[in-house]
């Protein structure tokens, strides 16, 4: 355990557990004090400081600007000097000019380097020279800087101490080789030696007594019983001198001690002695005393005694109910952490925007999210929200699925003035990302270019992901071009968004290609994430066998399978029609996740349906109905047995259907695409039409429709085959009331059934989406529409063929048909009806194409 450090021992009259102090600052060439060695030991603490850490480092190189040009050179000059080179050279020119002061500074540089051997050299010549021989605080400087290199250097550091004669020794010399043993952990030593300065008559100061204090307070093996700090804490209280007395640093220490070892009764009596005292706590002293009552699991006490504390005039500053609503919310206890926001209004103590943000993230942990609402508005009369405030909105609300919440949010920030930093733009384009917001993440992306900020690969990340759940492949992939072109190269998770953007609409020769990449080029390999994408690829471009391969080879990487990975080898089973393997599937996600999902029990569903199997799926059904742990799961059994069409209980239903919503588009997708599936193969258009409407008006399938004068299009590439053909039934209805109202008609009808490579290779008529989607349609309207020479993936009726079918519509004489597809809510089969099997098919399905024949033909949309 790290204990106390050299550069720590005399920051001041006494011991602090952080290195970075103003007081590091002071300019070495100040005139020495006449006080003696005592007088000394505040400016040694700084001389001493070695901070580790960037901004230490930075600031100690701002310290050297100020050094004089003598004390540069030299420092230069030792730097260069050869292992046997000579240190009388270097001084010959400075000799006369040079200060003992001015060698203070040369050792401070070497501390802040750890370059013990060039400051060890330095101090022999100086030991042999009479106009630079080193005086007490040389040595002081000196030891401090031996004594960070570890145990093996404390012997040189006690011939340094040595070396100064026993009569110059003061509490400087004496506390510098006792930080030097107690940052060693060497506590009984540094103890040892107290005893000694004492013996020898020299009156140790409060930063003496600190620093043999902290080495005891962290000492674990065996740690020093908590009795013994308070003798030490004792002998400082009923010391004589002035300089003794235990300051703020002392009594921190003996919290920290108390906290660790859940001594609350020891804790709120160092409380009261130090307010007795004069000494005011600080933030530290609050956490440790927050934090040795949360050990002792009594933190109501903490209540109480900061309302004692506002009672007799020394009222805890904010970070004191921080610290206490903190230590609250880490057990969950959001209404206790409520009280102390509540006591610290009423002890007159001002909350600050931290004290909020403490409630704000706790309420959406806990998903109450009109708490979030409501704290977020009384914070807002009381202090101005700043940017990390924002931040934690952001965070709880697209944690919480509110996206566009959080996008009108950022316009309120920037309406208030409120400056956003680069965590807060990353924020909002993640809650773009997984609500499907393109344009507004366009336009955070935009205000950040503006704000000449650099986008990151996070913020592209948000970016390409909502692009991908509007079916945007080309924006995409600009995007993810262009953030290599600014030099934000793309991370794991910005390559797996971009295989999730084609993954979803079957693109699996883009998504493997996106890998290719990724593992090639980019020299990242595949994690969990990344086969989920691929399993999902290969599942919508009916690559099914590479689905289950995919699936293998992540359980061979040792990465453990997630409810998502299990269900996308259940959708491909399920899509295969293998009814065996996805049984066995299934009980699989049962035995891991307790209760399976809405989405594993749809495609059960559609699997028994299309083949026939009612028995099975009423089973299904029941125990669907009959789970006492998901009212969700209960709504939609009930829904899909037609229970539930009235209005009053729709709502049920919508209320599901608006709760899977906030999932994030990547799982509403999934979720609709395995309802409206199953709907449909259950005959129950009517609410699958419903179903679908609510879907939309979410903006999941936003490129689902899209008519102009020249084309009427719809887009089912990326739906499950029940939700194409629920789609197209819906479509085929509105072409009949446009047919009949409209004269002017489009060139062009167009049903999209798959995107990418695949759209230019013959094989694709056999895909199941493909297939099926042509089929119904034919059917439907006596083969008006076909396949074009120059587009595979979509299936259109020209001009000339609409005219037909709209003179046939005409010649009806307004017959009440209202439209070319009846939808409606069929009663359910009973079981052993045969609906959609017949004798010639197998039992467990017809055949899918396999990954040989859908590369046929060789094409690049995207060059990868």
């Amino acid at each position: 355990m790290a204990l106390v450090s050299t550069t720590t021992v005399a920051s001041s009259s006494s011991y602090h557990c952080d290195p970075l102090f103003p007081s590091a600052a002071r300019s070495w060439c100040r005139p020495r004090s006449r006080g003696g060695g005592r007088a000394r030991l505040s400016v040694l603490s700084a001389r001493l400081s070695a901070p580790s850490s960037a901004s230490a480092s930075s600031a100690s190189a701002g310290e050297r600007d100020r050094y004089s040009y003598e004390v540069d050179s030299l420092i230069d000059r030792l730097s260069n000097l050869a292992p046997r080179g000579s240190i009388a050279k270097c001084l010959e020119t400075a000799r006369h000019r040079l200060t003992l002061q001015d060698f203070a500074a040369v050792y401070r540089e070497f501390s802040r380097r750890g370059d013990w051997q060039r400051s060890t050299r330095l101090f022999k010549y100086m030991q042999r020279q009479s106009w630079c021989r080193p005086d007490e605080h040389i040595h002081a400087i000196v030891i401090g800087v031996l004594g960070r290199q570890g145990p093996a250097l404390l012997d040189k550091c006690l011939e340094v101490f040595h070396d100064l004669p026993a009569d110059a020794r003061t509490a400087l010399s004496y506390t510098s080789l006792i930080a030097a043993y107690a940052r060693n952990a060497l506590h009984e030593e540094a103890r040892a030696l107290l005893d000694q300065m004492k013996a020898a008559g020299v009156a140790p100061t409060a930063a003496t007594y600190n620093t043999v204090l902290a080495a005891c307070a962290r000492a674990a093996d065996p740690p020093v019983p908590f009795h013994a700090l308070l003798g030490l804490f004792a002998e400082m209280r009923h010391d004589a001198s002035p300089a003794v007395r235990p300051d703020l640093t002392t009594y921190n220490t003996l919290l920290a001690a108390a906290a660790v070892r859940a001594l609350s009764d020891q804790a709120e009596m160092l409380l009261r002695t130090m307010l007795e005292a004069g000494v005011s706590p600080d933030n530290t002293s609050y956490r440790h005393i927050v934090a040795a009552f949360a050990g002792a699991g009594n933190l109501s006490r903490v209540a109480e005694l900061f309302g004692e504390m506002a009672d007799t005039g020394h009222t805890p500053d904010p970070s004191a109910y921080l610290g206490l609503m903190e230590a609250h919310t880490r057990i969950g206890a959001t209404a206790e952490a409520v009280a102390v926001l509540r006591q610290m209004q009423a002890d007159g103590c001002a909350p600050t925007a931290a004290t909020y943000r403490v409630l704000l993230d706790q309420y959406g942990k806990q998903g109450r999210f009109d708490g979030v609402r409501e704290l977020f508005r009384e914070m807002r009369t009381a202090v101005p929200p700043d940017t990390a405030t924002y931040n934690v909105l952001f965070n709880v609300f697209g944690d919480g699925g509110f996206f566009k919440e959080v996008v009108e949010l950022f316009h309120d920030m920037l309406r208030t003035g409120i400056e956003p930093d680069m965590e807060t733009c990353e924020g909002v384009l993640a809650a773009c990302g997984q609500g499907g917001l393109h344009e507004d993440a366009r336009e955070v992306l935009e205000y950040i270019s503006k704000e000449g900020m650099v986008p990151t690969a996070k913020a592209y990340t948000g970016l390409i992901e909502a692009l991908g759940h509007a079916a945007k492949y080309e924006e995409a992939y600009v995007a993810f071009n262009m953030m290599t072109e600014i030099g934000s190269l793309p991370t794991i998770e910005t390559y797996n968004s971009l295989a999730n953007v084609f993954a979803k609409g079957g693109l699996f020769q883009e998504a493997e290609a996106v890998f290719s990449r990724m593992t090639n080029s980019a020299g990242i390999q595949k994690n969990k994430d990344s086969f989920d994408a691929l399993i999902e690829a290969y599942c919508q471009g009916a690559q099914l066998d590479d689905a289950v391969k995919a699936y293998m080879e992540m359980r061979k990487s040792r990465f453990n399978p997630d409810e998502r990975s299990l269900e996308g080898v259940l959708n491909a089973y399920c899509i295969a029609g293998v009814i065996d393997e996805s049984k066995e599937q299934f009980e699989e996600i049962r035995s891991d996740m307790t209760v399976p999902s809405i989405i594993a029990y749809c495609m059960m569903l559609s699997l028994y349906a299309r083949n026939d199997r009612w028995a099975d799926a009423y089973d299904l059904l029941e125990e669907m109905k009959s789970n006492r742990d998901s009212n969700t799961h209960q709504v939609i059994a009930s829904m899909i047995k037609g229970e539930y069409d009235d209005s009053s209980n729709w709502q049920m239903v919508e209320y599901v259907l608006d709760s899977s919503n906030l999932e994030g588009c990547d799982y509403s997708l999934r979720f609709f695409n395995a309802l409206l599936d199953v709907l449909w193969w259950f005959g129950q258009k009517a609410r699958a039409e419903r179903v679908l409407e609510h879907a939309i008006n979410y903006g999941l399938f936003p490129e689902l429709s899209r008519d102009t004068k020249l084309i009427w299009s719809l887009d089912v590439h990326r739906m499950s085959v029940g939700g194409a053909l629920v789609a197209v039934s819906v479509w085929l209805n509105k072409l009949h009331t446009r047919l009949k109202a409209e004269k002017d008609l489009p060139q062009l009808a167009s049903v999209v059934v798959l995107r990418g490579k695949m759209e230019k290779s013959t094989v694709t008529r056999g895909l199941p989406i493909a297939k099926v989607v042509y089929s119904f349609i034919n059917d439907t309207l006596s083969s008006s529409f076909h396949y074009p020479k120059w587009n595979k993936g979509r299936i259109i009726c020209l001009k000339s063929q609409l005219k037909k079918v709209q003179a046939a519509i005409d010649s009806s004489n307004g017959a009440a048909t209202p439209g070319f597809v009846q939808m409606t809510d069929s009663r359910l089969p009973s079981p052993g009806s045969k609906i959609y099997t017949r004798e010639a098919q197998v039992e467990n399905g017809s055949a899918h194409a396999t990954a040989e024949s859908l590369v046929e033909e060789e094409s690049e949309l995207l060059a990868l």
